[in-house]
């Protein structure tokens, strides 16, 4: 049992030919879990995302690019933001925030889930990044509970995560969210510098969700009920 509710079936016209599917994009309205607020993303949002992504350690991983894209000034990231977190018919941006305690409502990253492939019943949760205060908290975990669900309710039946191949930290965390390697893409994506990085590719398919969904509301079980508090950097 997937626990998963049916999606309605849909024509969709590829080519010549006229095919039923399931899948179908997502509606466009906030995601509420214990620890963190999901809402779409809005560009009256970017200061915020500015004031937490902006950090050498953040790019560090990948983000944007990796290191050498680093914005030089709230106007520089606020062009990225715009182009990076960009909606339409294929993808969904998000604002992450905090619910809760004395952070209730602070802007702590961002996060999309795009690339839909409605004939295929694919889809990926990408183009995350998080505020460094926030990291090894609930935040992650609950943001992938819940785009996750979103996908699989929608008809979604592969779910795709990747990270650069090199960035351990991201690896690490994906894996902890009980998703499958795939493979990795060689020579996948030009990094900022100029540099070619490799992707290593993982998925969750709708099979495994009813376990990977279980393992993942344990680790937000033991967060208890405390609301998220953002370590100040020094």
């Amino acid at each position: 049992m997937t626990n998963v509710s049916p999606a309605r079936h849909v024509l969709v016209t590829v080519g010549c030919e006229t095919v039923t599917v399931t899948a179908t994009r997502p509606a466009d309205s906030d995601l509420v879990g214990r620890f963190i607020r999901l809402s779409p993303f809005d560009v009256a949002d970017i200061p915020e995302l500015h004031r937490a992504l902006c950090r050498p350690e953040v790019y560090a991983g990948g983000y944007g690019g990796g290191p050498d894209g680093l914005p030089a000034d709230a106007d520089a990231y606020d062009a990225f933001a715009r182009s990076y977190y960009s909606a339409g018919e294929s993808a969904m941006p998000w604002t992450v925030r905090l619910r809760g305690g004395p952070d209730d409502g602070r802007v702590v990253g961002a996060t999309k889930l795009a690339d839909f492939d409605l004939e295929n019943e694919s889809a990926h949760i990408g183009w995350t990044a998080y505020d460094p205060g926030v990291w090894g908290t609930a935040v992650n975990p609950e943001v992938k509970l819940l785009l996750l669900d979103l996908a699989f309710r929608s008809g979604f039946g592969r779910v795709k995560i990747q990270a650069d191949a090199i960035n351990t930290r991201s690896r690490a965390a994906i894996e902890r969210l009980g998703a499958s390697l795939d493979g990795v893409l060689r020579r996948h994506k030009r990094r900022a510098d100029g540099s070619w990085r490799d992707s290593a590719v993982y998925s969750v398919i709708i099979d495994e969700w009813p376990e990977v969904r279980a393992g993942l509301e344990a680790r937000l079980a033991e967060h208890a009920d405390r609301p998220v508090e953002v370590r100040e950097r020094s």
